[in-house]
């Protein structure tokens, strides 16, 4: 029964901790570190269209190494 007891503290320990860290990360509230998040976003969304296998090489990846001498 003590084991019980032992393992029900650890988990809402557990819970309790996780639950601290999840309320603790607060989303953007001013305006600038909002632009900021949005440019970061744009910025990433762009660097995965102009540095796709389809872009770098022209083909999708896997088609053009069958014909490589």
């Amino acid at each position: 029964m003590l084991d019980f007891v032992v393992f029900l503290g650890a988990m809402a320990s557990i819970a309790a901790v996780l639950i601290v860290v999840i309320l603790r990360r607060n989303a953007t509230e001013n305006v600038e570190g909002l632009l900021i998040e949005q440019a970061g976003r744009t910025q990433a969304y762009n660097d995965r269209r102009t540095y796709s296998p389809n872009a770098v090489h022209g083909t999708p990846p896997g088609v053009w190494e069958r014909y490589r001498p």
